[in-house]
């Protein structure tokens, strides 16, 4: 549909020229200005020219009969002028024939754009704490993250993927601690990540008891600071086992990284750049602590130093982007994290822009909101969290269970039942606005009907059923629309381009999956009531064969940008 829009836009300007040839407006203004009406009645697309009536000195009424006076295009079927608004009838086999011969032609790569050729994004998300297993709360940087590297990938990006693991501080004094009073290494390489947690929970239980055991580890966390080698090679175990375990994860969602650089990285890297705000007069200090004073850009202190010299965030932050500039030489730099840690982003951002570092404006904060399962807040210490290990067995089972009922003969069924079962964890999470605080209902989740994961992977495997019954069928065919949910469709699929481009502009991956329902919703209109393989005529049933392939293509690429498994068989 953009390509339809681009061309429309120019004879929209062209026509705007013959009014005011110094109007200013451009194509991708007006391209930017055309709107999809709420009514078919009204047009497939409206240019509403109330926007024009001040810079062009006429009246929307008469703008609007200026540009319908002899406006010809091939996509354009007629055009109209109504109340100051331009309406737009397109022609329905001309957009299908389009549309059909592209994702023919292009196929995986149908929809993609091409604005992130040549340019570079880092993206840092996951990021796990070592030594403690996934929960649900880590579901959201993880696929939200991953999601918009797909999107960027797709737009021609170079993407560099990077787990910045939380593997240092303080915590890893307490570990060693804990390891070395009732640890015990078989035990532990037996039982993974779940005995470093039961380690570190009882080092709180018996610190309540004895608050000298909080001095030992800061102790044993300044050795490994030191570099002692006994304490390294326990630090490294633990981060070993920790991403043995993240790795399963990472496994089941199709993700992988190019970079595990994470915090423990940087230690020795930032005292330069502490040095560098000291040097340049930004450190002050306040109570005996280091900050650097944002108050006349409405934000509190970012602090750099505690008061024993010890090193908080921001600096490590700061030491990070400048290192992956460095490496990568990005042209954006985007953080996944909770809404939580907005003002922290704030803040170091303003601080690395007045360091003078000339990437400060290419440095992006993608918050997102809060999960909560069946209405329950999820704390860690009250033991109200859910393991996303566990989440997802219990998804896997359910959909094996459901398959068991409706399909007991299908081949492969458990990596079927584990692709969907996954998938519908992740298309509930990516279904909600990410700003938006999400209750986690995981009967609705794993529902086969209404707006879920198992809903549209069964599309996607009925498309796939259809095309396989079909045998061959002429692909060079005349396309021929007869009927309202063929020209539905045609105009869905046909949007695809577009919706991509608002997603990675508004970092949101929400966008493709309400794509994606709109996409299936329309092509099961059109599987009911149009009939496919017993089509009036070969004509008929060649095109929507055709339209049944673009839309496998269609929903196959978008499955592509949100982690969801293109499932042939359900």
């Amino acid at each position: 549909m953009l390509y339809i829009k681009k061309a429309i836009s120019e004879k929209i300007l062209e026509k705007v020229g013959t009014i005011n040839q110094d109007s200013g407006l451009t194509v991708e203004d007006i391209v930017k200005m055309l709107e999809y009406p709420p009514d078919s009645k009204m047009g497939d697309l409206a240019f509403p020219c109330f926007k024009l009536s001040k810079a062009l000195r006429m009246a929307p009424v008469k703008i609007a009969t200026v540009i319908a006076e002899g406006f010809e295009l091939p996509a354009v079927e007629r055009a109209e002028a109504v109340n100051g608004y331009f309406n737009i009838f397109l022609d329905g086999g001309y957009v299908a024939s389009k549309l059909v011969s592209e994702t023919m032609e292009k196929g995986e790569r149908y929809g993609a754009p091409s604005f992130g050729e040549g340019k570079t994004v880092v993206l840092d998300y996951s990021s796990p704490n070592v030594a403690k297993p996934f929960h649900i709360g880590h579901l959201g940087t993880t696929v939200i993250g991953h999601s918009l590297k797909k999107l960027h990938e797709f737009a021609g990006y170079k993407c560099v993927g990077i787990n910045y693991l939380g593997d240092w501080g303080t915590q890893f004094g307490k570990l060693i601690v804990a390891y070395r009073k009732w640890g015990n290494r078989e035990l532990i390489e037996a039982g993974g990540i779940d005995k470093l947690v039961e380690l570190y929970v009882r080092f709180h239980e018996e610190a309540e008891k004895d608050a000298s055991l909080n001095d030992e580890a800061r102790g044993e966390f300044h050795k490994l600071e030191e570099g002692d080698s006994e304490n390294i090679a326990l630090w490294q175990w633990f981060v070993k086992i920790s991403l043995e375990e993240y790795s399963k994860t990472y496994r089941q969602l199709g993700i992988e990284f190019d970079s595990y650089k994470g915090e423990s990285f940087y230690t020795d890297k930032m005292p330069a750049e502490v040095e560098k705000l000291r040097n340049m007069g930004l450190l002050k200090i306040d109570d005996g602590a280091s900050i650097v004073d944002l108050e006349e850009y409405g934000m509190p202190p970012c602090l750099i130093l505690k008061r024993d010299g010890s090193t908080l965030d921001p600096p490590r932050d700061i030491a990070a982007a400048v290192y992956r500039k460095a490496t990568y030489d990005f042209d954006k730099a985007i953080y996944v994290t909770s809404a939580g840690q907005s003002l922290h982003f704030a803040q170091w951002f303003k601080v690395v822009e007045l360091m003078g570092y000339d990437f400060h404006d290419k440095l992006v904060h993608v918050p997102y909101g809060t999960v909560s399962i069946n209405g329950a807040k999820l704390a860690t210490r009250t033991g109200n969290v859910i393991l996303l290990r566990d989440l997802f067995a219990t998804a896997i089972e359910k959909v094996a269970g459901i398959m068991d009922e409706k399909n007991p003969n299908l081949e492969g069924k458990e990596k079927i039942a584990e692709e969907i079962g996954v998938g519908a964890i992740v298309f509930y999470y990516l279904s909600n606005n990410r700003m938006r605080d999400i209750n986690f209902m995981m009967e609705d989740a794993l529902s086969f009907e209404g707006n879920t994961g198992p809903y549209v992977q069964y599309t996607y495997a009925r498309t796939c059923s259809v095309l396989s019954k079909s045998g061959d069928y002429d692909k060079n065919c005349d396309i021929t629309i007869t009927t309202e949910e063929e020209a539905d469709l045609v105009k869905t699929l046909a949007k695809f381009e577009e919706n991509v481009i608002d997603a990675i502009e508004s970092y949101e991956p929400s966008v493709i999956t309400r794509y994606i329902l709109d996409v299936a919703g329309a092509y099961n209109r059109f599987y009911h009531n149009c009939s496919i393989l017993g089509a009036e005529s070969v004509e008929i049933k060649n095109t929507r064969l055709a339209l049944t392939e673009a839309t496998r293509t269609v929903l196959g690429n978008a499955f592509g940008l949100i982690c969801l498994a293109k499932t042939e068989k359900v």
